[in-house]
């Protein structure tokens, strides 16, 4: 075809030409997106949603022992129900996949069920109550199954659903009494430590009584009165001695016996006079005569008393010897006695003396068992309050009172499949016949050199036309042409009928086909 303009007229020429290059495959194209949306079987799709709904009595009351985020906790839920045991005896139970079973390994039918559910979060903009920012939460997600039997992917969902809301249950009761557990065990290894402290403080007090840092102000305070006393009775020691020596005095110029004193005052009253008598008198003057005589006396009686007194200690009889005697006696008792409390409170001060120094010694490992149970209690305290807490928290999740998932929106049965869109693909064949079919005629008109036209044939040659000459067609042209026409129409009849009878016979039957077709339009 030449020439640079194409009108409207030429354009409808072209197609009547070649109108079986166009409507052939056309209506090929047409048939077989026709035959596709027929074949094509019907994907249904069914959605349940669950909300993630918070714990109802506040944290500030009651703090849950399940720490995990909602979303990392969905993603292990997620990832239990998709395990392959699972899947497995849900296609059991429930009959899936029954065409592709003698087809597809079992491995195949599980990633195949892994693709046909849906899962996706529902995300909000919310407040963080620690922090105070705004950030992202999932409060909600969707689970999805799609499948050729709606009521089976209605009962696949809603199995799903239920296997998330059971999983979360078990999920949140299994972290409270394990949580509780653990608090449980640690208290008692802790409790079983803090006995065993006790029985080791108690045996190192059993073995260090008086020595242990506590004591150690006491035992100073001791020492320090024991030393104060033995000062006050080295005082009166000091002061008995002297008292002992003052009465000793005393006693030595005493005789026991009364008139012994008095003889020996007598016989110095007398030497005395003798004297003076002597310086006035002769020897035999009879003043002088009686006294020598009389002292005579005085001393062989006194000489008689001092022989007594060297064998057997003659009874005193002079009151004030006796008295003397006496408080000799009861000093040197009181002496013996101070000096026994002296000996005593020596001993003790060197007991104490022994305690204080042993103290530092001993201070570092008493404080560190000490500090140990101390740690140790605080510990077993906190243990304490943690497991009042966690077993709070079981009863919490057991009630169903904390964070839960609650199935708002149950999974319904699908009234029409969601795919294919069969009118989709009809207008897809439709349009894709009718662009190979003007691409053909394109290709065909633009590789045709005929001259059609007196213009055309003018500007071809640069010659004027002077006349153009119709076409004659004989009676064999016109009988040829019309044999011609029987035998394309024949042959895509022959056609349309051998692809209808293999169909019919190798793929599907026609009636079978019709109903599906009829079912499938009207959902």
């Amino acid at each position: 075809m030449e020439g640079n303009n194409i009108s409207l007229s030429d354009m409808i020429l072209v197609i009547k030409r070649r109108k079986w290059a166009l409507i052939l495959p056309t209506l090929f194209i047409f048939l077989a997106a026709l035959v596709l949306a027929a074949v094509w079987p019907s994907y249904y799709k069914s959605d349940a949603t669950i909300l993630i709904e918070e714990q109802e009595i506040p944290s500030d009351f009651v703090m849950a022992t399940v720490t995990s985020y909602a979303e990392q906790r969905l993603q292990t839920i997620n990832q239990q129900i998709m395990s392959s045991t699972r899947l497995l005896e849900l296609i059991n139970r429930l009959g899936l996949y029954s065409d592709l079973r003698n087809k597809w390994t079992t491995e195949e039918i599980v990633a195949k069920m892994r693709e046909d559910i849906k899962f996706a979060t529902v995300s909000a903009d919310v407040i963080d109550r620690k922090t105070g920012r705004p950030t992202t939460a999932t409060i909600a997600f969707t689970l999805s199954y799609e499948g050729k039997d709606p009521g089976q992917v209605q009962q696949v969902a809603n199995e799903l659903a239920s296997f998330f809301l059971q999983e979360n249950l078990k999920v949140r009761e299994r972290q409270t009494v394990e949580a509780s557990q653990f608090l449980e065990e640690e208290m008692n290894k802790v409790k079983a430590h803090i006995d065993e402290l006790e029985k080791t403080i108690s045996e190192f007090k059993e073995k260090n009584i008086n020595k242990l840092p506590e004591l150690l102000q006491v035992n100073l305070q001791t020492l320090n009165n024991i030393e104060q006393s033995v000062d006050r009775m080295k005082e009166d020691f000091r002061a008995l001695k002297e008292r002992e020596g003052y009465l000793q005095t005393q006693l030595a110029g005493l005789s026991p016996e009364y008139g012994y004193d008095i003889d020996q005052r007598r016989l110095a009253e007398l030497k005395v006079q003798l004297v003076t008598l002597e310086s006035k008198f002769s020897n035999e003057y009879p003043d002088v005569m009686k006294v020598k005589a009389e002292i005579a006396e005085l001393q062989k009686r006194l000489t008689v008393i001092n022989g007594k007194s060297k064998g057997v200690s003659p009874q005193s009889d002079n009151p004030t010897y006796i008295t003397l005697s006496s408080q000799l006696a009861s000093t040197r008792a009181e002496i013996e006695s101070v000096q026994r409390q002296i000996r005593d409170a020596e001993k003790k001060r060197y007991e104490y003396g022994l305690r204080i120094e042993s103290t530092p010694k001993i201070e570092g490992h008493y404080n560190a068992l000490i500090a140990e149970r101390n740690n140790n209690k605080a510990k077993y305290d906190d243990l304490m309050r943690k497991l009042m807490e966690a077993r709070v928290a079981h009863g919490l999740e057991k009630e169903q009172k904390g964070e839960r998932f609650n199935l708002i929106d149950p999974a319904r049965l699908p009234e029409k499949p969601f795919k294919p869109n069969r009118l989709a693909i009809l207008l897809v064949g439709l349009v894709l016949g009718l662009g190979v079919g003007i691409g053909l005629v394109s290709i065909l008109e633009f590789s045709d050199d005929s001259v059609r036209h007196s213009f055309a044939l003018s500007i071809a040659t640069s010659f004027p036309v002077l006349a153009n000459i119709p076409l004659i067609e004989t009676k064999s042209d016109v009988k040829r042409n019309r044999i011609k026409r029987v035998v394309i129409t024949s042959g895509m009849f022959s056609v349309i009928i051998i692809g209808i009878a293999a169909f019919h016979f190798l793929v599907m039957d026609l009636d079978v086909l019709w109903a599906r077709f009829l079912r499938k339009m009207v959902f």
